[in-house]
């Protein structure tokens, strides 16, 4: 009998493992073709708007055009999506910590819709985080449809995003680091092999349909050398700096849009600072890849035509311009995403560091003194203030590696990514998308023992079967209680219920057997517990005084009312069982 229940135990896993591949495929396909449809979109949408702006020279539509699109996305947001929720990576390690990795369905389409307003009509954000929300939300709800468990949905939730990263840029590594090291999913087999079908798939589902011009997509045009290894080490800290500060800057704003009681205000003050923003400062316009490609190309005089100033800006102005946009771009990231726009911090990360890199090699350059590859650091740059903000190296390393189609700067990339992370988290230890859950202890994605412990049913570890003892009660009774019970542990209770102390076996042993002692009252043999559970703690908090108490049993109150007894061994044993059934381990 045994047996046949390991076979068919060992058959149901199979095929469970097999239909994951199907759905990852199919997660995939799914992120590819919302990729594909919000790209073009958007692209579409920004060409046609922005052609009258230049050709025209209507430069107050750069003010217009925005506001318009944040008011149009509120009314949308309320009356038709009936969605106020973000719709970026932090509310995904969300979903995987409190709810079970399940993302809302709607997800799919207003995630999609929603960026096209805010980035077609000149929004400040990058497009990554809604096609992650939109693909996460494909692979959890197939995980739902077909009623998987946790594990399960968890990976199909991660397909999505990945075949999303990979779909974008055309990134398929990238799009399997991100789930790694950004969503925190184990390294193994199990889920190795599905994220890998499902960033290939993203990828080949956008790549053969994206128009020429859209993709992120660079030549590197000189070899690294290594005698300008120092610049790139000096650049790290830079780039570890400006992580900072990008971080730092986002959450202080948050923060005063949080003090905004009326949410119309709130929005309406969000679309006028990023209508002012955008009217001076032209690239930040939407995601800004745009003039990353003038920066790499080394075609920055470009810039002064697109701007209000236009050619009264030399070549110290256009210097200064850039340093400004460092400092700007993400201010009218976070007022966009705060006045209501749906957007991810992504792009506007590789922007900064664009602009970063490029202006480290040109600043230098101009000096006559260096002659550095102005296009190189402008890459290296990106990676590295990418990896700063996100916290996730890796993702920073492999995205560009692979936009460039090869490794010739995988050492400066390598170095220069690690310094500015190690840099970045030193100063901001909480990224943008882990903050607000690491605050409130949410963030269990990125600690296995409060996810095992959040999904720990607390009503499972407490034993019911220990027998109680009145206070009022003789050693006799006790006695005869003792030789009916498998336990040697006997809670004292009052009357009404509440706890008293404890009586353990090992102290009655001694005198159980001496008829004489029988009416003596058993508060004598009593002791205080180390500690109680009370009925409104949680798990970490139960396994906190387990550890304080160096106790093997606890017992559990509610309003100081006895309800039962905590084992350390149950609490393991079922410890492990939860953790088999979230993980592979």
């Amino acid at each position: 009998m045994k047996l046949s229940k390991l076979k068919y135990a060992l058959a149901r896993e199979k095929h469970t493992r097999s239909f994951l591949l199907t759905l990852s495929i199919l997660a995939g396909i799914g992120a590819g073709i919302t990729a594909l449809i919000l790209k073009t979109a958007v692209f579409e949408l920004q060409e046609y708007l922005t052609n009258s702006v230049w050709q025209k020279n209507s430069f107050y539509l750069l003010f217009v055009y925005p506001v318009a699109g944040i008011l149009m996305l509120a009314i949308l947001r309320k009356y038709i999506f009936h969605d106020q929720g973000r719709h970026n990576i932090t509310s995904l390690l969300y979903a995987i910590s409190k709810q079970n990795s399940r993302v809302p369905g709607h997800k799919i389409y207003s995630s999609v819709f929603g960026a096209i307003i805010t980035a077609g009509f000149g929004g400040s954000i990058g497009l990554e985080s809604p096609i992650i929300s939109s693909g996460a939300s494909i692979g959890s709800n197939l995980g739902k449809k077909f009623n998987l468990e946790y594990k399960e949905v968890t990976l199909l939730l991660a397909c999505g995003a990945s075949g999303a990263i990979a779909a974008i840029f055309n990134t398929p590594i990238a799009g399997i680091v991100f789930s790694f090291e950004v969503l925190l999913l184990d390294l193994n087999r199990f889920s190795l092999i599905p994220l890998l079908i499902a960033s290939v798939t993203g990828a080949l589902t956008t790549w053969a349909f994206y128009p020429n011009e859209i993709p992120l997509h660079f030549e590197i045009l000189h070899q690294f050398e290594l005698s300008q290894l120092p610049w790139y080490l000096l650049l790290a800290i830079i780039g570890g700096l400006i992580s900072s500060y990008f971080t730092r800057t986002f959450l202080y704003f948050e923060q005063q849009f949080d003090k905004f009681r009326n949410r119309i205000t709130g929005r309406l003050t969000g679309g006028l600072a990023l209508g002012v923003l955008i009217t001076l400062f032209p690239p930040l316009w939407g995601e800004g890849f745009k003039t990353i490609k003038l920066l790499i190309s080394g075609r920055i005089l470009e810039l002064s035509s697109e701007n209000i100033i236009g050619t009264m800006m030399n070549e110290y102005g256009i210097m200064i311009f850039l340093l400004l946009l460092i400092f700007l771009k993400v201010i009218a990231t976070v007022t966009t995403i705060r006045g209501g726009g749906i957007g991810g911090i992504f792009a506007p990360s590789l922007f900064t560091g664009a602009i970063m890199g490029f202006l480290f090699a040109y600043g230098l350059n101009h000096t006559g003194l260096f002659h550095l590859s102005t296009s190189n650091f402008t890459l290296v740059g990106m990676a590295s203030v990418l990896g700063g903000v996100l916290h996730a190296p890796l993702t920073g390393i492999f995205l560009i590696a692979e936009i460039t189609q090869g490794y010739e700067l995988i050492v400066p990339l390598m170095l220069t990514t690690t310094i500015a992370y190690i840099t970045s988290k030193k100063l901001s230890p909480d990224s943008i998308i882990t903050y607000q859950l690491s605050r409130t202890g949410e963030l269990i994605t990125h600690h296995k023992d409060k996810a095992v412990l959040h999904f720990l049913d607390r009503k499972r570890i407490i034993e019911t079967d220990f027998d109680t003892v009145r206070i009022d009660q003789k050693l006799g009774e006790l006695v005869d209680l003792i030789s009916k019970s498998h336990r040697n542990i006997f809670p004292v209770v009052d009357k009404a219920g509440y706890l008293i102390g404890l009586i353990r076996l090992d102290k009655v042993r001694r005198i159980m057997f001496k008829k004489g002692a029988y009416t003596m009252p058993v508060w004598h043999l009593m002791e205080t517990p180390p500690d109680v559970i009370e009925e409104k703690d949680t798990m970490e908090t139960i396994v906190k005084k387990f550890n304080q108490a160096k106790a093997w049993n606890l017992p559990v109150i509610d309003n100081g009312i006895y309800q039962g007894m905590v084992s350390r061994s149950k609490l393991f044993s079922i410890y492990r069982e939860v953790l088999v059934k979230i993980t592979d381990d």
